[in-house]
């Protein structure tokens, strides 16, 4: 059998990073359970506390991982059934291990429920990837993939499917990812706290809250706009040239406004989901549409160098955001909420996602040189 690079096994790669990530946040200092041995730790308690979001939560986290390994394994020639048993096993012994893992985090208190319920949706996903090999849609979508794009874009349709995710954090600014400056300028005094070049070499502490100075309305337009444009030059440096591409800024449009939308109504309700558009954001979405439709027209070369300079556009001038006290408050809710199990998921592929595609970006030109 034919084997082929698949987008699924890196997106599972990926998901269970996260997945461990939010397991274990907030992270504490690993200490030793007292007067526990090691055959008490490798036994989970049944907890007599029920959290109904916990497990809905715990269950449906797992379904996409199982679905992801098991459709990512048959891709590559792995037999169906083999495949499928190694997608219920390995999600089970990756949720027993980070289970296992919170006996030694203060404040976390291991559960044999969990465990079920994350193996439980491990298997749903299995059966569903299943389902989809049997109803003919991953043939399907082999198909499609290969007449809309091309063979090396599989790092591309991961970032692709990545990009809502990461605009669900909540950013100082309307699709405004990256931002990770602020938490690296606090960190870099802990790591090197008791050192003695601590006090040269680690930055000031700057806290979330500061205000800079505002953005221009034009400052904050180009930034929206170029976070705009930038997916939309990754998807024409992997797609093949033709009318398909056209749908693309139409695409990236509607799950730009939905999804940010949705993370504003996560945080200040229904009624405000929509208080980010402001005048100094509808011109860039305005602008970076337009230019997306235009560029539709580009070589995959050219997109992919023009889609560095939007990148590197997008971040520089969203790190020069004022952070106002609605971020600080999202922040917090998203940190110390109900979203804490959602919290890392969305804020590192947030982080890296602009850095992730500017190597692939760079990948590309230096290959087609």
């Amino acid at each position: 059998m034919l084997r082929q690079r698949s987008t699924a096994l890196p997106l599972a790669a990926v998901y269970m990073l996260l997945v461990v990530y939010a397991s274990l946040y907030p992270f504490g200092e690993l200490r030793w359970p007292a007067g526990a041995s090691w055959d008490e730790l490798l036994h989970l308690p049944w907890p007599r506390w029920r959290d109904r979001f916990d497990e809905v939560a715990n269950f449906l986290g797992y379904v996409p991982l199982g679905a992801l390994l098991a459709l990512g394994w048959a891709r590559v020639g792995v037999p169906p059934a083999l495949g499928a048993l190694g997608a219920l096993c390995l999600p089970a012994c990756l949720s027993y291990g980070l289970e296992f893992t919170q006996y030694f985090i203060p404040g976390r208190v291991p559960s044999g429920r969990d465990l079920v319920l994350n193996a439980s949706g491990a298997a749903l996903g299995v059966v569903l990837a299943l389902g989809l090999r049997w109803l003919g849609w991953v043939d399907r979508w082999r198909q499609w993939r290969l007449r809309w794009f091309q063979p090396q874009a599989s790092p591309a349709l991961v970032l692709l499917l990545l990009w809502p995710v990461a605009l669900l954090f909540p950013a100082p600014l309307p699709l405004g990812l990256g931002q990770v400056f602020d938490e690296l300028g606090a960190w870099i005094p802990e790591l090197l706290e008791g050192t003695p070049w601590a006090g040269a070499v680690a930055p000031p502490v700057v806290q979330r809250g500061v205000l800079r100075q505002a953005l221009s309305p034009w400052v904050e337009g180009t930034a929206v706009g170029a976070g705009l444009l930038a997916p939309c030059l990754l998807a024409f440096a992997s797609l093949r040239p033709g009318w398909r591409r056209l749908l693309v800024p139409a695409l990236v449009l509607c799950v730009a406004l939905g999804t940010t939308a949705l993370s504003t109504a996560l945080n200040f309700g229904p009624a405000h989901a929509w208080t980010w558009v402001t005048p100094a954001v509808v011109p860039g979405l305005v602008v970076g549409f337009a230019l997306s439709v235009a560029a539709a027209a580009l070589k995959p070369r050219i997109a992919a160098a023009l889609g560095l300079v939007a990148l590197a556009t997008a971040v520089s001038l969203g790190a020069s955001a004022p952070a106002d006290p609605y971020f600080a408050a999202s922040l917090q809710l998203w940190e110390q909420g109900q979203f804490i199990r959602f919290h890392g998921m969305s804020q590192w592929v947030g982080w890296a996602w602009p850095y992730a595609a500017m190597a692939w970006l760079l990948s590309c030109l230096a290959s087609a040189r």
